[in-house]
């Protein structure tokens, strides 16, 4: 008989399992909390206790309950933002490389200039002020992500337009969306995507920066929860720490992720 080793647990099994759970707790922290969101159950910044494990707010809600309904629709709205961003930049940065032409790289880039020359919670106030709802908030983040990736891009299609194999696409007549799909994005999709990890990373940021400014896309968003605890943090340092540790650690985990998909990407083009 031969003897059954035991499994090693690996830095990827832990990493799978971590965020996984974290996974969990977003799509299903409205389920799992066990208080309303809105809805006192102790008095203001009570301790941690069996009803209200990380204590309550200076209204007496449940610390726990409202940081599990908040994270969904922050996750969400960031993730709807980032993409937005990242596809309309992805498209004026390869428009821009593959035209080779300056009056289309003016007229497609230099507005977006134009917007990155703005800092981004100028943008995020502006946009808001003139369309107050979640539509407004992804507009806003999108406009914030959207220069900055179309530059990206550009710088590395432009690296890819000029070789051999895209100059025969073009001489055999193939259309903008074969050269786009099958000659040029192929090999700049780690750079895509590892943009993209970071335009979900500013979403978050600016996103949780709108709920602390009393913009936010809910009434337990985490954002809105850390400017409410500011004032009692001496006396109850967990109603700002939960939401604080929640969008550092979503920061975190998106990054790894797109490391991780980046990575992937690189080895199945090698």
């Amino acid at each position: 008989m031969t003897e059954s080793r035991p499994r090693r647990i690996t830095t990827k099994t832990v990493v799978l399992a971590v965020g996984g759970l974290a996974v969990a707790l977003l799509l299903f922290g409205p389920l799992l909390a066990p208080h309303a969101a809105t809805t006192p159950v102790a008095p203001p910044y009570a301790p941690p206790s069996a009803a209200t494990p990380f204590g309550t707010d200076h209204l007496g809600r449940d610390v726990l309950s409202r940081w599990l309904h908040g994270g969904l629709p922050l996750v969400l709205t960031s993730l709807a933002a980032a993409l937005t961003g990242a596809v309309a930049g992805a498209a004026a940065g390869l428009t821009a490389a593959l035209t080779r032409s300056g009056w289309v790289e003016n007229a497609v880039l230099r507005p977006l200039d134009a917007i990155a020359a703005v800092p981004p919670i100028l943008v995020l106030l502006l946009t808001l002020i003139a369309l107050p709802s979640r539509a407004g908030l992804v507009l806003a983040v999108t406009l914030a992500a959207a220069p900055l990736t179309a530059r990206v891009t550009m710088a590395a299609a432009a690296q890819v337009a000029g070789r051999a194999h895209v100059e025969a696409a073009v001489a055999r007549g193939e259309n903008w969306a074969w050269l786009v799909g099958r000659e040029v994005l192929p090999l700049i999709a780690a750079t895509v995507l590892a943009d993209a990890g970071m335009r979900f990373v500013s979403a978050v940021h600016l996103v949780a920066a709108a709920g602390f400014l009393g913009l936010g896309v809910s009434d337990s968003d985490w954002g809105l929860m850390i400017v409410d605890a500011l004032p009692g943090a001496a006396l109850q340092p967990w109603a700002l720490a939960v939401p604080v540790i929640g969008v550092a650690a979503l920061a975190i985990g998106a990054n790894l992720l797109s490391d991780r998909v980046v990575r992937t990407s690189r080895g199945l083009a090698g």
